[in-house]
């Protein structure tokens, strides 16, 4: 049996997205196995629940945010004679590393995304974490944070870069403009994608705002469209009203998959100037969209973007460059058409789904036969 530890599966979001390609291949890697799979989501609802990804469908096990829950069926899992765990987040590393003591003879995969593994991890989750036979990685930044924060040893992490979904792709090609928000703005339009959460604030979108006003000297029919949602969004809806933007500034919430990949196929650029990206599966979904993208120049973002090819890196914080950027691209369209060509091209190189299906299962392949 191969055992899989989520956070959640079915939600939004950068760290769902990439758990459920984990999950399709570890389904479909079990089912050519003759394996059997066991997967469990901590935060999904309380029933048994199927998804699909990448054309392989699974079907998981929700339990509601119970920890007591979740620990005790990883355990009772683990009795059954597991023969690989994979832990999605390295919070789940101690009931990983606790199934592992139940079945010695199993190996533990944690696999890591970002700004959680920047500082040093509390004690037992480290500990556990160090007692995993590979830990994976979105980027050669968290790898490097993995050795030097965790004390992880280098040839136990393995860089396995996130993909852009193929079903994301399959709307983006059928993307119409009815398929729009309704709210979503006229004119020339910066996007941004994110979760509005106020401990997430290092994505950037207040300094987005705050490069508006002087950016409108110049683009007065330029809006800002954010779509996403989250306790920080009064805040930010304020920031746009102090700087006097409120009315180019939109954010829309509780669009449909189809409605965000409309938004990449009108808008003009992208820009998350974030500082804690591990790595950003919305740069690549707007760079599949064909558009130029504005990340920030730390974490993994600048591994995704050629910064000056398919789009620009900025320090965090430094509206003067988020303002450089957004007016060189609109001042230069033929600059810009370049730039969304490029990242679409790079896309397709190394970020397809298959490429990442071919790695993670050979990956897999290597530890069971270990």
């Amino acid at each position: 049996m191969l055992a899989g530890l989520f956070p959640e599966l079915n939600s939004p979001g950068g760290i769902q997205k990439a758990g459920q390609h984990l999950a399709a291949v570890l389904a479909e890697f079990a089912a050519s196995r003759g394996m059997e799979y066991r997967f469990l989501s901590l935060n999904d609802p309380p029933e048994l629940q199927r998804l699909s990804a990448g054309g392989q469908e699974f079907v998981f096990t929700g339990c509601q945010h119970n920890k007591a829950r979740f620990a005790a069926t990883a355990l009772r899992t683990a009795l059954r004679g597991v023969k690989l765990i994979l832990a999605v987040h390295p919070n789940l590393a101690p009931v990983a590393w606790m199934m592992k003591l139940l079945a010695p003879h199993a190996r533990m995969i944690v696999c890591s995304h970002g700004i959680e593994v920047w500082d040093r991890l509390p004690v037992w989750r480290r500990r556990s974490l160090l007692h995993a036979d590979l830990v994976l990685a979105p980027s050669q930044d968290t790898a490097n944070h993995l050795v030097v924060r965790q004390g992880v040893p280098r040839d136990r992490i393995r860089v396995l870069p996130w993909a852009l979904d193929p079903q994301f792709e399959e709307l983006l090609g059928a993307a119409r403009p009815g398929s729009l928000p309704l709210s979503f703005p006229t004119g020339r339009v910066i996007l941004a994608v994110g979760r509005l959460s106020s401990r997430e604030r290092y994505k950037g979108v207040d300094h987005l705002i705050a490069a508006m006003p002087r950016l409108l000297t110049r683009w007065p029919n330029l809006h800002l469209a954010v779509v996403g949602d989250g306790d920080d969004r009064p805040r930010l809806q304020n920031l746009a009203t102090e700087h006097g933007v409120r009315w180019h500034v939109h954010f829309l919430s509780g669009v449909s998959p189809a409605g965000l990949a409309a938004c990449y196929a009108r808008c003009d650029l992208f820009a998350l100037p974030s500082s804690g990206e591990g790595f950003g599966i919305v740069y690549l979904e707007a760079m599949a969209s064909g558009k130029p993208v504005i990340g920030g120049a730390h974490g993994g973002a600048p591994e995704v973007i050629e910064d000056g090819v398919t789009g620009y890196v900025v320090p965090q914080g430094d509206v003067a460059q988020i303002v450089a950027a957004v007016d060189t691209l609109l001042s230069n369209p033929d600059l810009a058409r370049e730039m969304g060509f490029a990242g679409r091209a790079l896309v397709q190189r190394d970020f397809r789904f298959s490429s990442f299906s071919k790695s993670f299962r050979a990956i897999l392949q290597e530890q069971c036969e270990s």
